[in-house]
């Protein structure tokens, strides 16, 4: 069965600030940070996946520059966050796990080979760096036997940070879903995992990739540090 891949791109990008929904933003290599998730799509997975993506801002220049994806429409794109884009289109998602992207993330290729086996095994996962813990990224917490408890920007002594790359079992994507209709509006996705996780005993484990790069492209600054990169 082909894996289903989600790229979440709906949002406005606000703090980058660029005419084009953010995952269009060029890089200095001339691809896009969406070009370069694509790429490294293929190169894991070869043609074995099956990508929708969750539009919203300025959608007609997603859709023109990837018209093989499939799309899922979040209309209310300026009022919501990634929990309830994340929602659309896990419903629209057939049987089986999803594997989702934040449209921002600019990644070493090396990243989807890592996990690829857990896709597999239908392992729930979420992706981690333990290089840094920021203020104001998402950190995580884990059990006593080595699954998350905790994922949010408000965890205390975080022991890393998650990168925007996750993926929910066929076993796991219901209790998710319902979770994600719980919370509210202006929730990140993570509160649905961490609700998940606290009432339905999902088992979601860390995939570490320290030693490979990735960067969540926020400010001008990460936008810099992915060029140096390539």
């Amino acid at each position: 069965m082909s894996i289903q891949v989600v790229i979440l791109a709906a949002g406005m990008g606000t703090r980058l600030a660029r005419p084009l929904p953010k995952p269009l933003t060029q890089l200095r290599d001339g691809r896009s940070i969406m070009q370069q998730q694509f790429d490294n799509l293929e190169t894991a997975f070869g043609g074995d996946f099956r990508t929708t993506i969750v539009v919203g801002f300025k959608l007609e220049a997603i859709i023109e520059r990837f018209p093989t994806a499939t799309f899922v429409y979040n209309e209310f794109y300026d009022q919501t966050n990634t929990a309830k884009s994340l929602l659309k289109a896990l419903r629209a998602s057939g049987d089986g796990g999803v594997l989702w992207l934040n449209g921002d993330v600019v990644f070493h290729k090396d990243v989807l080979s890592r996990v690829k086996p857990l896709i597999e095994a239908d392992q729930s996962f979420v992706v981690v760096n333990t290089a840094k813990v920021s203020e104001e990224e998402v950190k995580y917490s884990l059990t006593p036997d080595g699954y998350v408890s905790e994922l949010s920007k408000q965890v205390v002594d975080g022991l890393g940070e998650a990168v925007g790359i996750n993926f929910v079992s066929s076993t796991d994507k219901d209790a998710l879903i319902a979770r994600l209709e719980e919370v509210s509006d202006s929730d990140y996705f993570e509160r649905g995992i961490e609700l998940a996780i606290e009432r339905d005993s999902l088992k979601f484990k860390t995939v570490d990739i320290t030693d490979l790069f990735a960067v969540e492209i926020d400010f001008d600054e990460d936008l810099q540090r992915a060029n140096e990169f390539f």
